[in-house]
């Protein structure tokens, strides 16, 4: 199938715009022993959490915020864990389980606000387009589709290209691409996709437009 790319603006961020609404700063503040905050002013509440996060040990809060987002997924002994973890590595990036890297991704930057710095910083990559579907492609534009257009425009030493080289190729089916990109949004001038600066980074695209061929896995 082939498809014609449009790149508008390729952004680089340290904070998803959205990640955490008043209900969950207030659940936290009630988490940090800072119960009853007042107001629904979301930056006026974020500063109060950080402040209360700032009170704890750098693990104590880690598990905090762990544990509110990702309890679901993760035992108490994986959250103590990643708490020690996070100060010394780029969980939201190295962790095996790329589905949970956005959620990693939220609370860490959370956390590097909060201590001023101590813990590593990590960034996002947005990227607004335009998508055409060319003859008889597939017109419902999809995470998979978008990925293996837009790994068509990244650098020969880009990490997708190096590690899913047999799904983008259609050899194996892409279920990962779901998780590589955290979201994609339709907009008024075409879509915007969320992903890690780790998977993209802004210095990694090529050319502002392209038109692209992809191969989709077929059961034998």
């Amino acid at each position: 199938m082939k498809y014609a790319i449009k790149i508008h603006k390729i952004s680089t961020v340290n904070e998803l715009p959205d990640s955490w609404n008043i209900t969950d700063f207030k659940a936290l503040l009630t988490r940090f022993n800072f119960p009853n905050a007042e107001g629904n002013d979301l930056e006026e509440l974020k500063g109060l959490l950080c402040m209360a996060i700032a009170d704890y040990e750098t693990n104590e809060a880690a598990t905090i915020l762990l544990d509110y987002k990702l309890s679901d997924y993760l035992n108490e002994g994986q959250i103590d864990q990643l708490s020690h973890e996070m100060l010394l590595d780029r969980i939201s990036e190295e962790y095996p389980k790329i589905e949970l890297h956005q959620e990693l991704y939220m609370i860490n930057q959370l956390l590097y606000k909060a201590y001023n710095g101590k813990f590593l910083n990590t960034e996002a990559t947005l990227v607004d387009f335009e998508i055409t579907p060319l003859l008889n492609a597939e017109p419902e534009i999809t995470k998979e589709i978008v990925l293996k257009c837009f790994a068509k425009n990244l650098d020969n030493h880009n990490i997708i290209i190096r590690l899913f080289g047999s799904q983008l190729s259609g050899e194996e089916r892409f279920e990962e691409a779901n998780d590589v990109l955290w979201e994609l949004q339709k907009t008024e001038n075409g879509y915007r996709f969320t992903t890690s600066d780790y998977w993209m980074s802004k210095k990694e695209f090529i050319n502002e437009t392209l038109d692209c061929k992809i191969d989709f896995f077929e059961e034998a």
